[in-house]
């Protein structure tokens, strides 16, 4: 669970933006897009196939 304390003399959009810096690096908005619909195991496997190709070919560019 991700919280910000806001301090006395800290104005709410920093701490909005400390907020939003730290819901990013905890990856909880790709969490919650994932987890958005139920993927079936074989969409799964699509989707991790697809990223393999698209690595691969970002390495050899």
């Amino acid at each position: 669970m991700t919280q910000v304390v806001v301090g006395e003399n800290e104005g709410l959009e920093s701490a909005l933006r400390r907020f939003k810096r730290q819901v990013a690096k905890a990856g909880i908005f790709q969490d919650m897009r994932k987890n958005r619909h139920f993927e079936t195991p074989i969409e799964k496997e699509k989707r991790k196939a697809i990223a393999r190709r698209r690595k691969r070919f970002r390495r050899f560019s």
